[in-house]
């Protein structure tokens, strides 16, 4: 994918087609081993590393299916970019990421 953007244009482009909406999602639950972890870090305070690195592994999981949406509609961009987090149910989150799939003028 050439652009991603959370404006509703991409700079130095015009876009010629809009394509439709583009989404990806991933659901990921918590884990024992990671929550000991946690829970010793949350006695003594600081970040919980391990849940930083599992919401960034679904972001990009998230990230990776939209994009692939895009492609199949044969997209050069994503505009309008967009995330939201929701937890399911106590331990498990989705993080569903959507956008406006386009296709980009040709430069002259």
């Amino acid at each position: 994918m050439k652009h991603l953007c959370t404006t509703d244009s991409v700079p130095g482009h015009q876009i010629e087609r809009t394509l439709g909406l583009v989404r990806g999602s991933s659901v990921r639950a918590r884990h024992l081993g990671r929550d000991i972890t946690a829970l010793f870090k949350n006695v003594v305070g600081g970040e919980l590393d391990e849940y930083t690195k599992l919401m960034g592994e679904v972001r990009e999981q998230a990230l990776d299916r939209m994009i692939l949406e895009a492609r199949a509609l044969g997209a050069d961009a994503i505009v309008g970019l967009r995330f939201v987090g929701t937890e399911i149910f106590s331990g498990a989150a989705e993080v569903l990421v959507y956008g406006t799939a386009v296709k980009l003028a040709e430069s002259r």
